[in-house]
């Protein structure tokens, strides 16, 4: 149809994207299309295969792959290229698959933070990542008592090794064992070791691994590290002796050289790596940004023997080095690298070899050290990693080498190609059954779906008289020759067995066609590589070696050190006599595949997860994406015949709750007023979709043929489309009115103002007459009044001064009576007083004696009952006591009975009463550490209690709001200034306890109250989720929701106001909460691409604003806890604002300041549209404010810190309750307390 999108091939990016332009018709030789630059194109069809469509905009940079509505490879390949190249993204699900990207560049997304993020975690739920997967294996290990293993795969250069490495680095942060072993220390330090002696720098890779891996990391019981064993595969021995142009030996060589002064190196007698034949033949000992000799002390760490294998020269010098250091007799060593034994029946012939034969003979016997060595070290990795007890279940990383193709391609190749086709039929057959599953499960019809069957590949190679069997058998033969065994192979297959083929232009090669693609292989050297020959007489001076390690390695029967290391003599090539009871030795193809049956055997009995690595580039760019590279990797790992085998059938799965929500726009309003919403789903799909082939309703989910998801998202946004019309064809109309009526309105008021102005002018004039008027008149009335007032005044000055002076006479007379009066009525009164305060005395004096007698008697029963008192209050339940009573009531007993103590001046009594005071309440709140009301309860009492020292103690900063009364309270004796340091810690404590304990509570409800729960009806964000479903279930009531936030809040404010919590810890205590939701729900945003929409930020604001209110109604709005949550405020605004010009970037550089710039540009580059009206943040906008905000100088942390805390401060608050005035409530049941 015209104006569809399809995809054409391309010879530079593999597919591009075109637009038909005129309707196609059947029979039509061409398709008439436009491609995105605005070339015009008439491309040639065939009718029987179309161009593949393109998927609508917005399935597009999907998490996982098998949520596009069209499954196949340039969907695949542009998913892949936008999520990488524009969002930043490395990791896409595929399916069971995890697809990891190269970025070739650190990314903050390791950090521990992000591993308890993800830890828990359903693994739809978050963002695609090397942790989900993990998290994936360890919950399933956890839950069905299985083993797991996680298969790593991919070319040199992909970041095998490192996805590895952060997958053991997830288990061993997730599941820490109890001992003090630090088994998983143990577990991650021998990553260094095994990447020093078994990676190198090749031309794809700076770190790359020749050698693959098998780790076993063992738990417990309890699902804790205990132990971990390695296996090693196919060590690349031919590094040893030869590298390629730019190319280097292992690591370990290089970081010995560079440490060679070092005092512990210096008997090895090592110089610079240019020195040596063995580590310069790449023309380049350094590797830009890599320090060796640091790297050597990493490896130091772990490492308990080093040797010094670097290469053994033609010179005497050097031979003489190598002899003394692993003490072997330099005579004979040096006769034997140049000179062979020959024995026939009849005699011993001693030859001299040639120098390309001795130099062989050298390499060999390099090789063979080297070899062993690593054995060894492995096995000393094991023994470190040994457990006692027994191994409950356990968890294998896989990091194999991948698919490899070469100009020359050799028996290294050929091994790891046929690993992988092994490793490619397990994975096949691993889809096809949960495949099957899936179906069965949903109470499906199973069809029979077609998949690539490897097993005849496998069987030309290991089958009898297959390709390695007739290796073998040349290599037993006297003068077996490379030439033989591949003409055998000629004459066996060739034009017998369609996968093997005789190139064209070559008598030397064969050409094998693997799953992934063609590979021809060379001859030369498979035999010499496959005997992996050294000459026994070589082996025999190494087994006289005084240096016990090296003898033990060319022992007949040496201890295993391995489990896939040889145990086997290697010997000559040539036929020599040898006794009866030798056997004969196994060859590097047929170890290899043991070791390799092994392992397929151990996966077959795993559960096994899948992480396939992607080289994006061979320039090692950052986010540069090579079309071409990246599909020739995809065919090559199995991740497009996982997408061909889901294409097959119903690629598309929604469950019905998502179905709902997405297309509930669809339903008409006699659909949505039934009850059951999977019976509205089935009767909507029914009415839409006519042809009831293109789905099949499952128990809990809808499958859909691929295109029907699109077709549905096309009816979606045209009903969208035409509800916009008709919004704008209202909104047009208000507005042509309002404008109208201000039209209309502003005629009126012109009119009114010319009519007006007439009135006006006669009106101007009469009131200018009576203003005249009135200010003649006043002056006139002012001017009388004036007269008048200096008249008065004048009568009323004359008659009061003749008035005072009558007045002074009149006192003057009376003063002299009024002074005797007073003398005499004075002594009269002193001898009054005198009398009454002997007869005073008298009494007071009788009633003290009998009251200090009183005292004496009954201190000593006292002092005891204050002890019983504080255990006693120690252990009130707080439900019993905040009823009806002061804030801190306990508080205040408490400090009565310290003043009592201070009162007696017994320091005894006084220390042993404070110090069963703070026991008591340690030992309470231990107890109930996860209680929160008394956790609350015994806060807000400690507080008290310690605010009580504090007022009473006679300090005069603490005394200035105390009533006289209270002062006279004050503490006479003791100074408690140790004691209030010690109570103040032990607030802290509590209140760190206390916040614990709330946020243990309060944080499984925040991500799916925040960000999950649609709070806004009518505004739904829910998209196709793939292969991983966050919900199969119909019914969501279960789930938290923002009230059960605001609940949950609401009732930790109402304990603490009933327990009297000082107001400002309150607030802090507020403030703490909001962080976590704040940083809890930013944190999951930045781990959740799906969740970066325009309207999932207004979901988030309006969540915000409920937050807001709920601290205005508890009247919290100066705790600063608002502030906390300005970061998720920002993000919400950031999703919500225009995102397309140089205006829009600098408005979010000046408004997102509580951002930092990593946490700026993740979240536009984690952007998505829900809906076609939509667009996608531009890449060049994102390097717009990127640019901006070069400036700002903020920390490149993309994670906010869920465990950090604010600094707590206990305010000083007097307590307004006088001592005297507090009851002690019978329910105490403290009637042995008097007041004294």
């Amino acid at each position: 149809m015209k104006y569809n999108r399809v995809w054409i091939p391309d010879n530079e990016e593999v597919w591009q994207s075109a637009e038909i332009t005129k309707n196609y018709k059947a029979g039509d030789l061409f398709l008439h299309v436009q491609l995105e630059d605005g070339t015009e194109l008439n491309y040639p069809v065939d009718p029987a295969a179309l161009p593949p469509l393109r998927n609508p905009d917005i399935l597009v940079g999907e998490n996982d792959l098998t949520a596009l509505s069209y499954l196949h490879e340039p969907a695949v390949l542009h998913n892949l290229k936008v999520r990488f190249v524009e969002s930043k993204l490395i990791y896409t699900y595929s399916g069971i698959i995890l697809v990891a990207i190269n970025p070739y560049k650190q990314l903050p997304i390791y950090g521990d933070a992000i591993i308890h993020a993800y830890s828990g975690q359903n693994m739809g739920d978050m963002d695609p990542h090397i942790f989900a997967v993990a998290e994936e294996a360890y919950k399933q290990m956890a839950r069905n008592n299985k083993n797991q293993s996680i298969i790593v795969s991919g070319e040199s250069g992909a970041g095998k090794t490192v996805s590895a490495r952060y997958t053991m680095r997830y288990f061993a942060t997730v599941s820490k064992s109890t001992s003090n072993a630090h088994v998983e220390d143990k577990v991650l330090a021998s990553n260094p070791i095994t990447e020093a002696v078994g990676n190198a720098k090749t031309t794809r890779n700076d770190n790359s691994s020749r050698f693959g891996k098998y780790t076993e990391i063992s738990f417990d019981q309890s699902y804790r590290i205990i132990g971990a064993n390695m296996r090693t595969y196919l060590l690349e021995k031919s590094r040893v002796v030869f590298q390629s142009e730019n190319e280097r030996n292992y690591h370990i060589f290089y970081q010995l050289c560079a440490s060679a002064m070092q005092p512990e190196f210096q008997h090895l007698k090592l110089g610079s790596a240019e020195k040596f034949n063995y580590t310069r033949m790449g023309g380049n000992t350094v590797i830009e940004g890599v320090d060796d000799r640091a790297n050597m002390v990493e490896t130091q760490k772990t490492f308990a023997l080093l040797g010094n294998f670097l290469g053994i020269s033609t010179t005497y010098s050097h031979l003489n080095i190598f002899c003394e250091l692993l003490d072997l007799n330099f005579d004979k060593m040096t006769q034997w690298l140049c000179h062979r034994k020959i024995i026939t029946t009849s005699e011993t012939v001693i030859k001299p070899m040639t120098k390309p034969q001795a130099v062989n003979a050298r390499d060999a016997l390099a090789k063979k050290i080297y070899s062993h060595l690593f054995d060894f070290i492995v096995e000393r990795i094991n023994q470190a990693l040994q457990f006692t007890g027994k191994q409950h279940t356990f968890i294998g990383v896989l990091d194999i080498y991948g698919f490899e193709t070469f100009d020359v391609n050799s028996f290294e190749q050929f091994c790891i190609n046929y690993a992988n086709e092994k490793l490619q039929l397990q994975f096949n057959l691993h889809v096809f059954k949960l495949e099957q599953e899936e179906y069965m499960k949903e109470d499906i019809p199973w069809t029979l779906i077609d998949f690539y069957d490897n097993q005849p590949v496998i069987d030309l190679i290991e089958a009898k008289m297959g390709i390695l069997e007739l290796l073998d058998e040349e290599c037993l033969l006297p003068h077996g020759t490379d030439e033989n065994w591949l003409q055998k192979l000629y004459n066996n297959f060739v034009n017998k067995n369609a996968l093997f083929e005789k190139p064209r232009m070559s008598n030397t090669s064969f050409i094998i066609q693997h799953f992934a693609d063609k590979v021809e292989y060379k001859c030369e050297g498979f035999l010499e590589k496959n005997r992996d020959t050294v000459y026994e007489v070589l082996m025999e001076i190494l087994k006289e070696s005084k240096f016990r390690l090296c003898a033990n390695f060319f022992q007949d029967n040496p201890v295993s050190i391995s489990p896939f290391s040889s145990t086997i003599n290697i010997k000559s090539a040539r036929p020599v006599l040898k006794p009866p009871n030798k056997q004969l030795r196994m060859t590097v193809g047929s170890k290899f595949r043991s070791s390799l049956s092994l392992l397929m055997e151990t996966l077959n009995a795993t559960t096994p997860h899948y992480v396939r690595c992607i080289k994006p580039n061979d320039e090692k760019q950052p986010f540069e994406f090579d079309s071409k590279r990246v599909a020739q990797q995809l065919r090559a790992c199995g991740v497009l015949e996982t997408i061909r085998i889901s294409a097959q059938s119903y690629p598309s799965r929604w469950t019905y709750i998502e179905f709902f929500s997405r297309y509930s726009i669809l339903m008409t309003q006699q659909e949505l007023s039934l009850n059951d919403k999977k019976q509205i789903c089935k009767i909507v799909l029914q009415r839409l979709i006519q042809d009831p082939n293109q789905y099949q309703f499952g128990r809990t989910k809808i499958f859909f043929r691929a295109g029907q998801v699109a077709y549905l998202e096309k009816l979606r946004s045209d009903k969208l489309r035409h509800a916009c019309i008709m919004i704008q064809k209202n909104v047009r109309g208000w507005l042509q009115r309002k404008k109208f009526l201000r039209i209309k309105q502003a005629a009126v008021t012109i009119q009114q103002y010319f009519r007006g102005q007439r009135t006006v002018r006669a009106l101007k004039q009469t009131w200018a007459a009576i203003i005249i008027q009135k200010y003649c008149r006043g002056y006139l009335v002012r001017k009388l009044c004036q007269l008048i007032h200096v008249a008065a005044v004048t009568i009323q000055a004359f008659t009061r001064g003749f008035l005072a002076r009558k007045k002074y006479r009149k006192m003057l007379e009376e003063h002299k009576a009024v002074i005797l009066q007073k003398y005499a009525r004075a002594w009269l009164a002193r001898r009054r007083f005198q009398n009454i305060r002997r007869f005073v005395s008298n009494i007071q004096l009788s009633y003290r004696v009998q009251r200090l007698q009183k005292k004496i008697e009954e201190q000593v029963r006292n002092t005891s009952q204050f002890m019983i008192c504080t255990v006693y209050l120690s252990y009130l339940f707080p439900r019993g006591v905040v009823v009806n009573t002061i804030p801190g009531l306990p508080a205040h007993i408490l400090f009565m009975c310290v003043r009592y103590a201070d009162y007696l001046n017994d320091a005894d009594m006084l220390k042993s009463f404070i110090n069963v005071t703070i026991d008591g309440i340690k030992q309470v709140v231990k107890e109930n550490s996860e209680n929160f009301e008394m956790l609350s309860f015994w806060l807000s009492n400690t507080y008290y209690f310690l605010n009580c020292l504090k007022q009473y103690s006679g300090e005069e900063e603490f005394m200035k709001s105390n009533t006289p009364r209270q002062n006279k309270n004050c503490l006479k004796h003791f100074d408690l200034s140790e004691y209030r340091q010690i109570l103040s810690d032990l607030a802290i404590r509590i209140y760190h306890q206390f916040i614990v304990v709330m946020e243990n509570n309060i944080q499984p409800m925040i991500v799916p109250g925040m960000l999950e729960y649609e709070s806004l009806q009518g505004i739904s964000g829910l998209k196709p989720t793939g292969f991983r479903k966050r919900s199969s279930s119909i019914d969501d009531t279960d789930t938290y929701t923002m009230t059960s936030i605001l609940q949950q809040l609401s009732y930790f404010y109402s304990t603490m106001c009933q327990n009297g919590l000082d107001s400002e810890l309150l607030k802090q205590a507020v403030k703490q909460l909001f962080f976590l939701i704040g940083a809890v729900t930013l944190n999951s945003l930045f781990l959740r691409k799906d969740m970066c929409s325009c309207r999932k930020g207004m979901q988030i604001r309006c969540n915000i604003s409920y937050l807001e209110e709920w601290l205005k109604d508890k009247n919290l709005q100066s705790s600063n806890a608002k502030e906390t949550l300005e970061p998720l405020a920002q993000a919400a605004w950031l999703l919500q604002v225009k995102k397309i010009t140089d205006d829009d970037a600098k408005e979010i550089c000046e408004h997102c300041t509580s951002l930092s710039t990593v946490q700026i540009v993740k979240i536009l580059n984690s952007y998505t549209p829900i809906d076609d009206f939509e667009k996608r943040v531009a890449p060049s906008f994102v390097r717009k404010v990127q640019a901006m905000l070069n400036n700002r100088e903020d920390v490149p942390q993309l994670m906010l810190d869920t465990k950090y805390l604010f600094q707590v401060t206990f305010p000083f608050t007097p307590s307004p309750h006088a001592l005297e005035m507090i009851q002690v409530p019978s329910s105490f049941k403290l009637g042995f307390l008097t007041r004294v």
